[in-house]
């Protein structure tokens, strides 16, 4: 219960949490990216 105080309470526990989260965004965003470039570059390849 004292680390999530300290990670919601303090400015270096919040400068993680938000991290942590554009770092998982970033991940779902470029496997999507990086999807579709390869379905479009197997379809030139034809």
């Amino acid at each position: 219960m004292e680390a999530w105080k300290l990670l919601l309470g303090s400015d270096i526990g919040l400068l993680s949490l938000f991290t942590i989260g554009f770092v998982v965004v970033m991940a779902f965003f470029m496997i999507g990216f990086y999807k579709k470039k390869a379905e479009e570059d197997a379809r030139n390849a034809k």
